[in-house]
C-alpha cells in the first residue's frame, strides 16, 4: 500500500481508505505511531477540538486512541489493532462520525487518560468493512468482560 499514492482510492477529505483490517495493521506497521479516532473528520475537529463530555471542559487536544502497540504486548499487533478499534466501534454508529487514521503532537491525556494530540495530520479513513473485521477479530481472540483471577 502507498500512503502517499495520489489518485488512489480515497475518500472525504482525499484521505486513504483502510478497506481491510490487515490495511490498518500495515499503516500501523509502516509509520510507527498512529491513532484512531471517532468523529465527524478532520476538517470538523479543526473547528470544534474535543469537550469532555462529563464536565464540558475543551480539552488542550483531540481525544484519540493509540494503534501502535505497547512494548509489552506480547501477542500479534493485528490483535492489538483490533482491540482498540473495537472498543470503541460503538461510537461510528452516528451517522455523522466515522473512524479515522491520524498522527500528531501529543499534548496530554484525556479524563480517561486517552492521549490528546494537536499538529493533527489526518492519515486514512477506516472502512465499516475494516471495522467489522476488528469486532470479529477481536470476539476471537479475547474473552470481552472477563476478569482476571488472581493478582
Amino acid at each position: 500500500m502507498d500512503l502517499g499514492a495520489a489518485g488512489g482510492d480515497t475518500s472525504t477529505h482525499g484521505m486513504t481508505v483502510a478497506a481491510r483490517l490487515d490495511e490498518v495493521v500495515e499503516i500501523v506497521d509502516a509509520l510507527g505511531t498512529v491513532f484512531v479516532r471517532f468523529s465527524a473528520g478532520p476538517e470538523a475537529d479543526a473547528h470544534s477540538g474535543s469537550r469532555d463530555g462529563e464536565s464540558g471542559a475543551v480539552l488542550p487536544g483531540l481525544s484519540v486512541n493509540p494503534l501502535r502497540p505497547e512494548p509489552w504486548w506480547d501477542r500479534p499487533p493485528r490483535e492489538w489493532v483490533a482491540r482498540q478499534l473495537a472498543q470503541y466501534v460503538h461510537l461510528a454508529a452516528d451517522d455523522h462520525r466515522y473512524a479515522w487514521l491520524l498522527r500528531g503532537r501529543e499534548v496530554g491525556r484525556g479524563p480517561d487518560s486517552e492521549p490528546l494530540l494537536t499538529d493533527v495530520v489526518p492519515v486514512a479513513v477506516v472502512s465499516n468493512r475494516a471495522l467489522q473485521e476488528a469486532v470479529e477479530a477481536y470476539r476471537t481472540a479475547f474473552a470481552p468482560g472477563q476478569v482476571p483471577d488472581g493478582p
